[in-house]
């Protein structure tokens, strides 16, 4: 095996959520305990909303894993949604309730949303149509599959952590070492500052109260992972550009950066560039890393560390002015059950997506039809 191919399906109340994982190695350990505890994470956090006490995600495994290990052909994961119950006489594939599409059809698009450029693409007069999948609801089978491919990276010594560094304007100024990171997965906010931390509560309880949304910032890091995958060959093969393109993908986010990102349009070469030094033990090493582990399009050896923003949830309970799709009058956007701020699943979900594209560039270049092949492929680079 050589390609890995993520392929995922499903709406936000339809019956379930799937994914299919091509490509991954035989022998490899799956701990679906591992993969439910990111799913709870996902879950997880300060100012989530009504579906989360509604869901209690757990993943089924269909097929390609037998006895904990894989079997080298593809791997189907699924998440029941259990709100369907509530939305079957309206979301079934057939024989729905007129009367209850109608009751539940969403006309008054909401602004910042897929619902109106959605439904003038694909020529439908109900948003629904467009929001069940393109809500962040999605994401749940995404975590499910990040935990393959991070056991697949975890078998060759490769880890990914993150926290979140900013919500809606409080920040968290310090830096931290990978080890500490783990700890922002035991906080309610995914931040590490505990003063900071507050801080964000407060902002997302007036912002609750105000009918209003959050968004912000997280940082995920990778550490681990040898110098040398991606390329700077073609623009496609290059990490940093698939990186972006994955997190990019992820709904509601709207900026990535690299190490330093932005912040080195307003300094100097000598300010930016990590200077390389050698030891003969050593071998090449930099002293800092402000190229976030990525130079040319490949990893350097260093930690890999991206950035990504998160806008505020569309979703406003108190709505924001919009058109009627089938009326075309003035009216308030539909603000259905939703979160106030989501900026700690972000992180995991962000974990997951930077998961799958480093595993996937690891296994172009060493191959393997079992896992051991890949583990003694990638030790003697």
């Amino acid at each position: 095996m050589a390609n890995l191919r993520l392929t995922t399906a499903g709406e936000s109340h339809g019956k379930a959520l799937v994914a299919i994982v091509e490509g991954l190695p035989a022998h490899l350990k799956i701990d679906k305990t591992a993969i439910d505890a990111e799913l709870a994470l996902r879950q997880s956090g300060y100012g989530r909303g009504g579906r989360q006490k509604i869901e209690c995600d757990r993943v089924e495994i269909l097929t390609g894993v037998r006895n904990g290990e894989t079997l080298g052909s593809p791997v189907t994961l699924c998440i029941y949604n259990k709100d369907y119950q509530n939305w079957e006489n309206c979301m079934s594939d057939g024989g729905c309730d007129e009367g209850k599409m109608a009751q539940r059809a969403l006309t008054k698009v909401r602004p910042g949303h897929a619902d109106l450029t959605g439904c003038e693409k694909f020529a439908w007069e109900d948003a629904r149509n467009i929001l069940e999948r393109a809500s962040a609801r999605e994401t749940a089978i995404r975590v499910a599959a990040g935990g393959l491919f991070k056991a697949y990276l975890t078998a060759l010594g490769v880890e990914i952590g993150g926290y979140v560094k900013e919500i809606c304007g409080v920040k968290d100024e310090k830096t931290y070492a990978f080890d500490e990171l783990k700890k922002a997965k035991q906080t309610e906010t995914g931040m590490l500052d505990e003063v900071a931390a507050e801080r964000a509560k407060e902002r997302i309880n007036a912002l609750k109260n105000a009918g209003d949304t959050a968004g912000g910032v997280v940082e995920v890091r990778v550490r681990g992972l040898k110098s040398g995958f991606g390329s700077m060959m073609t623009y496609g093969e290059k990490l940093d550009a698939r990186l972006a393109c994955a997190l990019m993908g992820i709904q509601a986010v709207k900026g990535v950066e690299f190490g330093e990102g932005f912040a080195v349009g307003s300094k100097s070469g000598a300010a930016v560039h990590d200077e390389i030094f050698f030891e003969e033990k050593r071998g090449f090493y930099r002293e800092t890393n402000r190229a976030g582990g990525i130079e040319g399009g490949m990893s350097n050896g260093e930690e890999i560390v991206v950035r990504l923003a998160m806008k505020p949830i569309p979703t406003l309970m108190k709505g924001l002015r919009t058109v009627d799709l089938r009326r075309k009058e003035a009216c308030v956007a539909a603000s259905e059950r939703s979160d106030v701020c989501a900026i700690f699943a972000m992180e995991i979900i962000a974990e997951a997506a930077v998961a799958e594209v480093i595993a996937t560039a690891v296994a172009e270049r060493l191959g393997g039809d079992t896992a051991a092949q890949v583990k003694e492929r990638y030790d003697r680079l």
